[in-house]
């Protein structure tokens, strides 16, 4: 019998304490495992010591060990079933290997770990199984959204055989499923191949069986993944980019490439300029600081620089984001339009000019500027501007069309620093968005998604939500993805029983 996991997680506090006032044998323990080349030990090397004394190759593996001893069969199905849904592949590894027979009778699950035998089994004997809901999906949707080509690159044959069985027993490529109750919103198979997998021989596959590639998910999600197979795949099977927002997206990650691509394939820079929701391509550029190369590119595809859009201009949009790069682009083309009283005040912010004393009417700030703050927060150097909108009088606390208020969108991005200033204006900390996250569930949510969490410190945001008072639902702890964020909310919790509660979750 393991020990459990707290005395686990004391004997690697122990461990780095010794370490750090020199201890010959601390050291020695460290360094016959070497958890780090380079830079500064952190907690996760220490917790990475004790794991490999106890003989697992990494902490994440033996805390699974640990939480899953006395388990039985039901509740190590239901642990398979979430760490599938979550993407946790290295989770669903252990369980697999610790019990091979996990999945058997769950048609979903065998199909979303590849086990081609076993589904040529159940289709022999029940053909409806293809198209039968298991669970909340279809056995397609589980093939599509399952992550595990991630790690077993070499199923990747048997994958496509299920695929085969599946459509030949009556599948449709074009199934999908809500991702909430309720909800319109449809997440198509071909969405789950390329843009949650990104497992791109399922998406070759779908697409040369016949899934839609204008299902209104996977273009957008294509500009994403940090290279453009996806994108250029789903354009050369007839995606049409119009309608999608898939050219301001891949603006997001300033990707001039697949801006190029997409306005190859007939996107329009000028698209929304009749949606309030959706900015042309100019004004996007104002909001994501676009470089010169990239707004260069948009005029030369037949952006207006003249565009007025929700009773605004492209130049007032590039004054009051601060992108100078734009406002003297769209100077040269000919004179600028003139600056209302409250685009100006909204200059003066982004320029660090004196604002003193000036104040904002929000009823006349123009809609498009009305969430500046949560659209500036993430860019490099900030602090001031966003503190000179707060001192106007801008809301600084009123949640975006998606339910973000500016401190959950900070803490989403891993910025202590822009989230403490946040905190300590009083915001309400009870907030739940749109998608039900909470600020703590946002943070984690962060840790896991955002594109520059590698760079961010999504840590130190928990711990100011968690100083400040905010609830640590035991969920949390269990399924937090990231190993150093599961570790430091299970510290907290030992620290600070009285502040975990047993319901929510993440």
């Amino acid at each position: 019998m393991m020990d459990t996991l707290d005395a686990l997680r004391r004997q690697a506090k122990t461990l780095q304490k010794t370490y750090e006032t020199g201890d010959r044998a601390a050291i020695a323990r460290l360094d016959s495992v070497r958890p780090r080349e380079i830079g500064p030990l952190k907690r996760a090397d220490f917790l990475h010591v004790i794991a490999r004394e106890n003989n697992f190759t990494s902490w994440p593996q033996m805390k699974l060990a640990v939480e899953t001893q006395g388990m039985d069969r039901a509740a190590r199905q239901q642990r398979l079933k979430l760490a599938l849904a979550h993407g946790q592949v290295q989770v669903v590894q252990q369980l697999i290997w610790d019990t091979p027979d996990l999945a058997d009778g769950l048609f979903g699950l065998q199909v979303a770990l590849y086990d081609l035998g076993a589904v040529q089994r159940v289709l022999s004997v029940d053909p409806a199984a293809a198209t039968r809901m298991a669970g909340h999906r279809t056995p397609m949707v589980h093939l599509a959204f399952s992550r595990m080509l991630q790690v077993w690159p070499h199923k990747e044959a048997d994958m496509l055989a299920i695929a085969d069985l599946l459509l030949a027993h009556g599948a449709d490529v074009n199934d999908g499923f809500a991702p909430f109750p309720g909800s319109d919103q449809r997440l198509s198979a071909l969405y789950g191949a390329i843009g949650h997998a990104g497992n791109m021989p399922l998406g070759r596959w779908l697409l040369a069986h016949g899934a839609d590639p204008n299902d209104g998910e996977s273009l957008y999600h294509a500009t994403e993944l940090g290279h453009r197979d996806g994108l250029k795949l789903l354009l050369d099977h007839g995606a049409d980019p119009k309608g999608t927002n898939a050219l301001l997206r891949a603006m997001d990650f300033h990707d001039v490439a697949a801006v190029r691509m997409l306005l190859e394939a007939g996107a329009d820079p000028s698209e929304g300029a009749g949606d309030a929701s959706v900015p042309p391509a100019l004004f996007h550029a104002a909001r994501r600081q676009a470089g010169a190369e990239m707004i260069d590119l948009l005029i030369t595809a037949g952006a207006d620089p003249a565009h007025h859009w929700c009773g605004t201009s492209a130049y007032a949009a590039a004054c009051v984001y601060g992108n100078d790069l734009l406002r003297d682009r769209l100077a040269a083309q000919g004179p600028p339009p003139a600056l209302t009283e409250v685009e100006q005040i909204l200059a003066d912010c982004a320029q660090d000019h004196v604002v003193k004393g000036r104040f904002i009417d929000m009823a006349k700030v123009p809609p498009v500027f009305q969430h500046i703050l949560r659209e500036i927060l993430a860019l490099q150097g900030r602090r001031a501007h966003i503190e000179a909108l707060v001192a106007t009088g801008f809301h600084w606390d009123a949640p975006d069309a998606a339910g973000l208020p500016p401190i959950q969108a900070a803490g989403w991005e891993g910025l202590p620093d822009i989230m403490g200033y946040f905190l300590n204006l009083g915001p309400d900390l009870s907030h739940v968005n749109t998608y039900g996250g909470t600020l703590l569930s946002t943070i984690i949510h962060g840790s896991e998604n955002c594109p520059a969490r590698a760079e961010r410190d999504h840590i130190a945001c928990l711990r100011l939500a968690l100083e400040h008072g905010v609830a640590l639902p035991k969920r949390a702890i269990d399924l937090a993805g990231a190993p150093e964020v599961s570790e430091f909310l299970a510290d907290w919790a030992a620290t600070y029983p009285g502040q975990v509660v047993t319901h929510g979750g993440v």
